[in-house]
């Protein structure tokens, strides 16, 4: 039977162009969600899964309208393949417990997990790591309404930074001091050149207009951007396949060294007194399984 056959006459007027937000929530990645990556030091927007544009330029202006409440947290197995694009096997949208869509949970809390023990990971890493989603809109496109969502690594997050040059939580800070919501503001996201790794330092460009206000207070209420918040980027890309799995969650001795770790993190990521060289060690949080 035809898609269209259940209406006599062919689809009516007034359903034309109506998918909407349920159909959307419903039918994930694969029809269009966006999103923007910086992997590789250079911001790539994809579509569905699919890279479209890709920018050489060392900034991008958006305007932030939606953020996750918390820090996530996300767990790769395996070894990392160049090209290869696979769904986390655990991942934490509250970075306190994994979320009840996965299927080899690792431990029953982030604090308990032996994924998040120093040397887990590469190194003296950990083999689960922060990260933070955002729902942005692209400068100059606002008239478009196209929601993009956002996944930040730890290095563009955390830390004091310096200024004009402020990680996401410091220039947050930096905003509230001066009584602006960040959904005001025309944010330049800029790679830090002096980073090994792709790093995104941020700072206020102009105000948005009342009428481009409008606009952001309807997108940041919409499906689209609380599917960007929740969704992990396999999921925002469609991506089907099962993930690798790890090992054995019990490890008891391992838990007790985690939780006594656990608590200084997060001090290193809010402290107003930290200098630049307090930011959470670059090898403790960055791997190469962080698809940015």
């Amino acid at each position: 039977m035809s898609e269209l056959s259940i209406f006599k006459g062919g689809l009516p007027a007034y359903l034309k162009n109506a998918v909407d937000d349920t159909t959307n929530a419903l039918a994930g990645g694969e029809l269009g969600a966006r999103r923007i990556s910086i992997k590789g030091g250079v911001f790539r927007e994809f579509i569905g899964g699919k890279e479209y544009r890709v920018s050489e330029e060392r900034a991008m202006n958006v305007v932030v309208i939606k953020a996750a409440p918390k820090v996530s947290r996300k767990f790769y197995a395996g070894s990392y393949v160049e090209g290869e694009v696979v769904a986390p096997a655990c991942w934490s949208t509250d970075g306190m417990r994994p979320d009840e869509g996965v299927k080899e949970k690792q431990a029953s809390t982030c604090m308990s997990c032996p994924q998040n023990i120093k040397g887990s990971g590469q190194g003296d890493s950990r083999a689960c790591r922060y990260e933070q989603r955002l729902a942005v809109i692209i400068d100059g496109e606002i008239d478009k309404e196209e929601v993009y969502q956002l996944v930040l690594p730890p290095t563009s997050v955390f830390g004091d930074g310096e200024k004009k040059k402020l990680p996401l939580q410091a220039y947050a800070r930096h905003l509230k001091s001066n009584g602006l919501p960040i959904t005001g503001v025309v944010t330049e996201m800029r790679f830090d050149t002096a980073s090994p790794t792709p790093k995104l330092v941020f700072s206020p460009i102009r105000g948005v207009t009342e009428e481009e206000y409008e606009v952001i207070q309807r997108l940041g209420n919409s499906q689209e951007a609380t599917s960007a918040i929740t969704m992990t980027v396999a999921q925002t890309d469609g991506v089907k396949n099962k993930p690798k799995v790890f090992t054995s969650l019990d490890k008891p001795k391992a838990v007790e060294k985690v939780e006594a770790e656990e608590v200084e993190e997060p001090k290193k990521a809010v402290t107003k007194k930290a200098t630049a060289t307090a930011e959470p060690n670059l090898a403790d949080l960055v791997g190469e399984w962080d698809d940015v």
